[in-house]
């Protein structure tokens, strides 16, 4: 990654530029993951529906980008990230417009998958940025500068969206996004393309296979609740879609261009991490979506003031996860990501304590504290073990791997919410989200404890980076 003219900013403005690209692409993307969670009783009480209008709008989102990122992550490798992250960023500027605008909840739920398609092309893209422009511990410090602000986007979703939903409207949620993306393609003009990489094929059939076996499980998943595990309305898409995973898997093990290539997950830290990614965040999905609904619908704030409950976990996000990246990058992941989710852990169940009448200081202020912190104790680390574990060059897909992995872990979560945990909102309805969260988060942390290793996993070659393009 160059300047674009020999006249252009020096080496460290350029880079900072890059972290600064990076972090605006992604930002938007993890950001509308979470922002909507505060506003869906509002955009149920316009629109209709009830609690699986509401998953909807949440999955659907999370349907096509968990299915597409793996297609965006090659596409990166193959065609650039610049250009991949201009495509998706205009894409998502042009399809929240239409979620904004959108008159029925069906119209936004299309519109919601529509947007994820975009989605998908930023978040693998923007990372592939910061491991192409730094090397080292200034590449585990810029991972965790990355990882601050996205997890603080991934946090900060509900504040923000409880804000515009009180002072506006929902619709907002969707609108306020041209602007981070228009400052973000300014930033970008500044940089030049970094080019295509080859002529491999795009794995097109495996994209194909992804989505509709992703989608017809998370329908069966969310519409059981309605029609009943015997009806052919749920069966149909169950079978369709455990029929195209399964044959995703063998397309992509016989495929001579796989869209997601089997051999990365040789390398240890990278299966592991990619295990313990599902615990993590089926957790985080399913608590922050949970509690920000309960307080609404339960204990009866507004959307600003639920939102705002989980505000110190995101401070505490930009605060210190770039200092945590640095000591990954001294001391190694594995110990950060066997402490940190049990710590989280701890956190949601501090927050049984939380009753009507809601008290923030007495119910929820020690509980969103220590969650935050083993949040951030977490995530970076996570992120450095997983991308350390490969070759550069394969950056852009195994980035897009581990968002994958992450986005489908919470769009089953939220799928299954009514399965397991019931759908009559109510102080039970919440214990049972925050006891589950914190057994996922457990999991987590020991997935991390058993299986990750500390050896630098770049000082010996791999299949990963044996197989990578030249």
């Amino acid at each position: 990654m160059s300047a674009s003219s020999g006249t252009g900013p020096s080496s460290t403005v350029l880079d900072r530029r890059v972290l600064a690209v990076a972090i605006l692409a992604a930002f938007v993307a993890f950001l509308d993951g979470t922002v909507i969670t505060v506003a869906l009783p509002s955009i149920s009480a316009e629109l209709g529906g009830g609690l699986p209008v509401q998953q909807w709008v949440v999955d659907a989102y999370l349907i096509t980008l968990g299915a597409l990122i793996l297609l965006a992550g090659s596409l990166s490798d193959l065609w650039g990230r610049l250009l991949v992250l201009r495509v998706g960023l205009v894409g998502f500027a042009v399809t929240s417009l239409l979620c904004g605008l959108a008159p029925t909840a069906e119209f936004l739920i299309v519109g919601r998958a529509l947007q994820g398609v975009a989605g998908a092309l930023l978040v693998p893209s923007s990372l592939a940025l910061i491991t192409a422009a730094h090397r080292g511990r200034a590449q585990a410090t810029a991972i965790g500068v990355w990882t601050a602000w996205t997890s603080a986007a991934f946090i900060a979703g509900p504040v923000i969206g409880g804000l515009l939903t009180d002072l506006a409207s929902w619709r907002w949620v969707f609108v306020i996004n041209v602007l981070p993306i228009a400052v973000t393609l300014v930033l970008m003009r500044r940089l030049q393309a970094d080019g295509a990489r080859g002529a491999t094929p795009v794995d097109w059939w495996g994209a194909a296979l992804g989505a509709l076996g992703l989608g017809g499980i998370v329908f069966a998943l969310i519409e059981q609740a309605n029609f009943g595990w015997s009806s052919p309305v749920v069966i149909g898409p169950l079978l369709l879609g455990a029929v195209s995973l399964a044959g995703f898997i063998v397309r992509e093990r016989r495929t001579a261009h796989p869209m997601m290539p089997l051999g990365l997950f040789r390398a240890r830290n990278f299966a592991v991490g990619n295990a313990a990614t599902v615990a993590v965040y089926a957790a985080l999905s399913l608590g922050t979506f949970v509690v920000p609904i309960y307080l609404q619908q339960g204990a009866g704030l507004s959307a600003t003031l639920a939102g705002l409950v989980l505000l110190p976990v995101t401070v505490l996000n930009i605060a210190l996860s770039s200092w945590f990246g640095s000591l990954a990058g001294r001391f190694g992941s594995r110990w950060f990501m066997a402490a940190g989710p049990i710590i989280a852990a701890v956190g949601f169940l501090l927050l049984l304590a939380v009753d009507e009448p809601f008290d923030f200081v007495g119910q929820a202020l020690a509980g969103v504290v220590v969650l935050g912190f083993g949040l951030t104790m977490t995530v970076a680390p996570l992120t450095a073990a997983i991308l350390g574990a490969v070759d550069e060059r394969r950056s852009g897909i195994a980035s897009a791997i581990n968002n994958a992995v992450s986005r489908v872990a919470g769009l089953v979560a939220i799928a299954l919410l009514g399965a397991l945990i019931g759908t009559r909102i109510e102080g039970a309805w919440l214990d049972r989200g925050l006891l589950l969260t914190a057994g996922l988060l457990v999991v987590g942390g020991v997935i991390s404890a058993v299986g990750i290793t500390d050896r630098d996993a770049r000082r010996e070659p791999h299949p990963a980076a044996e197989s990578a393009p030249q």
